[in-house]
């Protein structure tokens, strides 16, 4: 029993401790598979095959490879004549990748992806893009060069606005301006227009710069960093053009962005840049909130960008003469900067670092001097001098030695302001030796720069016309198979079907819009012929009690003036539209009848505002008449005051005219609960003809109508007609 007990002890010691590094291990198989075109079945030699850790090998002259691969990897099959194939490996069994349109032809098809070469010489190119602007420069024509004649856009942009990023980290703007533009060219992305934007702030085209950010403005697909860098970019622009309340606009679209997407270094940067706005503006103490928070942020990043951001405001503190908040700001500087690793050596071209112990310990002892306090600065400026020298930084020496000399001479310590103004003498003299060194390597470099931006240009015009010679050779080549492959009695046969084709829907278009206009203007003489005949009984009622009154004289008048109106408006039956001013005499000569039918019961007005154009306006005769009518019969008549009725005319626009019939009868609500059933039949049959009516003017003349009708008063008593009629 004891036996058993240890060996099951041992057993399960021996599991968990071999387990753990056993699970701790991935299985690695060995894959065997082949590469082939679905089409015909031939086998693809040469196919690139990689995996996901590192391992490489390529398919025979059968199309067959085999690999070694961990479990879970990925196999990467890539080759100039196929789009590239990932494959997640779960199992060891065979992997056979089938290609479509492969015939075996493998110099007939160029590559789809970018070659190696390229890739290559563009992640070169971008290693040295900050180091050395000589060998990025010459790993872009490289990448250039490789992609031949028939370069693709895309790769071609690429490479052209990676040339352009590093010629505007260096400061070649114009060259920069000129690369971005030529990648624009090649292919327009969100990448280079936000660079070529920068360049253009740089360069101080600010008019071109915000052209270019614009049109960024509604692009869709923009991710937060480059989103963040549009808006930041017009802050850039807008504050350059003195347009400060735009540029915090901008500034404050980015900060938001940067802040929901929790990009803390661009959030820094747009908050000191909206401190450096309110800065400039002289608006203090906005400006230091927002310093404030870019040095709280600052401190939970890397030490280079926390000094970076403490020199700023430290610089801000000495242009509001807080020389002591200067003071503890640049020391604390100092020690971190005494905590960083040495840098590394910069190339000769390189502009050295602004922010350096010998030039915080130069800015600290001119805040003391501005306070008058010599002695605290002698020390400072002596640091200064020594790690200038140190680190061969000449313009720092030159001036913290003169500054030196001076503050000895202020002092009264002639000697050393004498031997320290004659070291300066000799920095002097030195320094110009060195900017004259350096003026000719800066010569020297732009020649090399230049030969090798005509390279790259010399490159781009060869492609093009290899590019034009090719397309020229492949349209050629079209053109002829298509002339074998064409038959002419198949042309004319479509031809002569198309021409039919077309003839008939002529035909039946025209046909169908004739029968539309006789219909409606079937419809309308129909319409124009209904006329209310209430209003024919009712004047002929008033001739009778003129007669039966004896009162010749005015039973004479109003049949004159009656029979004038139905002659006029049987004239006018004929037409679509007449002249406003026809109408006009018409509605006069109608409201003067109905008028002396009821004097008692309304006054009227016709107001014509002074700016209507009268003589070029038409409109449907007898169309404002029912109206009129109603507002005086269902209205008017019933009140038991004296009312108005006003027809006023004015143009809102040039092309508009409104009319507006406004009557203070009882309204429409109250003269509905009077009417007979009768009287609401012969109403709603009249409105439904005058809307009849319009709905076929417009349809026949596109919308020259609009009616509405509401009451005048919120009460619900009295009623108003607006009709607005367009020109032609």
């Amino acid at each position: 029993m004891v036996q058993r007990i240890y060996l099951a002890l041992l057993f399960f010691g021996i599991v968990f401790t071999v387990f753990p590094q056993y699970s701790g291990q991935t299985r690695v198989v060995e894959i065997e598979g082949s590469v082939r075109s679905e089409d015909n079945d031939i086998p693809m030699p040469n196919v690139n095959i990689a995996t996901s850790e590192g391992s490489f090998t390529t398919t025979n002259h059968l199309g067959e490879y085999k690999i070694k691969v961990a479990m879970g990897d990925y196999l990467i099959f890539s080759s100039p004549y196929f789009e590239t194939v990932r494959h997640k490996v779960t199992s060891d069994e065979d992997i056979t990748v089938k290609v479509k349109d492969f015939d075996g032809d493998t110099n007939r098809r160029r590559s789809t992806i970018p070659n190696n070469a390229y890739k290559v010489a563009l992640d070169s190119a971008l290693f040295y893009k900050e180091k050395n602007i000589e060998k990025s420069i010459d790993f872009i024509a490289k990448a250039i060069e490789s992609l031949g004649a028939r370069a693709k856009k895309k790769e071609l942009s690429k490479a052209l606005t990676l040339l352009g990023d590093v010629y505007l980290f260096h400061g070649q703007y114009d060259l920069a301006i000129s690369s971005l533009e030529d990648a624009q060219n090649a292919q327009k992305t969100g990448s280079n227009s936000l660079l070529l934007g920068q360049a253009y702030v740089k360069n101080r085209d600010f008019g071109l710069a915000q052209e270019t950010f614009d049109q960024l403005l509604d692009a869709k697909r923009m991710k937060p960093l480059q989103r963040i860098a549009l808006y930041e970019g017009l802050g850039d622009t807008h504050l350059s053009l003195g347009q400060l309340d735009l540029s915090l606009e901008y500034y404050r679209e980015g900060l938001t962005i940067a802040e929901k997407n929790q990009v803390t270094p661009k959030v820094i940067d747009l908050n000191s840049k909206i401190a450096d706005a309110f800065a400039a503006a002289d608006r203090k103490i906005e400006a230091q909130d927002y310093y404030n928070n870019s040095l709280k942020l600052s401190k939970d990043q890397a030490p280079q960008r926390a000094i970076q951001e403490s020199e700023k405001v430290a610089d801000f503190y000495n242009d509001a003469n807080r020389f002591d908040d200067e003071i503890q700001l640049r020391k604390q500087s100092l020690k971190k900067l005494k905590q960083l690793p040495a840098p590394e050596k910069k190339e000769s071209f390189q502009v050295p670092d602004s922010i350096s112990s010998q030039r915080i310990n130069y800015k600290i002892a001119n805040a003391y001097i501005s306070q008058d306090k010599l002695s605290e600065a002698i020390p400072f400026l002596e640091k200064s001098i020594v790690e200038a020298n140190k680190e061969a930084d000449l313009v720092v020496e030159k001036d913290a030695t003169r500054k030196l000399s001076e503050v000895y001479r202020y002092k009264g310590d002639v000697d050393k302001a004498f031997e320290n103004y004659q070291k300066y003498g000799i920095l002097v003299d030195s320094l110009y030796v060195l900017k004259e060194q350096e003026i000719s390597r800066l010569a020297r470099l732009n020649r090399e720069i230049t030969s090798k931006q005509n390279r790259i240009a010399s490159l781009e015009q060869d492609r093009e016309l290899s590019q034009s010679k090719y397309n020229l050779a492949i349209t050629e080549q079209q053109l002829s198979l298509e002339r074998g492959k064409r038959q002419e009695w198949l042309i004319y046969s479509l031809l002569f079907a198309i021409l039919l084709l077309g003839l008939a829907a002529f035909f039946y278009y025209r046909s169908n819009n004739q029968q539309k206009l006789a219909n409606n203007l079937l419809a309308l003489k129909s319409l124009r012929t209904q006329m209310n005949p209430h209003f024919i009984f009712n004047a002929l009622n008033s001739v009778n009690n003129y007669i039966a009154k004896n009162d010749e004289r005015n039973a004479n008048r109003f049949l004159s003036e009656f029979s004038t109106l139905m002659r006029t408006v049987l004239e006018n039956s004929e037409e679509d539209f007449i002249p406003l001013s026809k109408e006009l005499e018409l509605l006069q000569l109608y409201v003067k009848l109905e008028h002396s039918r009821f004097p008692e019961k309304f006054d009227y007005a016709l107001n014509i505002d002074e700016k209507v154009d009268i003589q070029y306006f038409e409109i449907p005769p007898m169309l404002l008449q029912p109206y009129i009518e109603n507002a005086i019969w269902h209205g008017l008549r019933y009140k038991e005051e004296k009312g108005f009725l006003k027809i006023n005319l004015f143009q809102p626009s040039p092309q508009l005219l409104q009319i507006a019939i406004l009557d203070n009868g009882i309204g429409r609500k109250k003269s509905a609960q009077l009417k007979t059933q009768h009287q609401k039949k012969q109403r709603s049959k009249g409105m439904g003809n005058i809307k009849k009516r319009i709905a076929i003017l417009n349809t026949m003349h596109k919308n020259k109508v609009d009616v509405t009708i509401t009451d005048l008063y919120d009460d619900e008593t009295g009623t108003k007609v607006i009709l607005v009629l367009k020109k032609d």
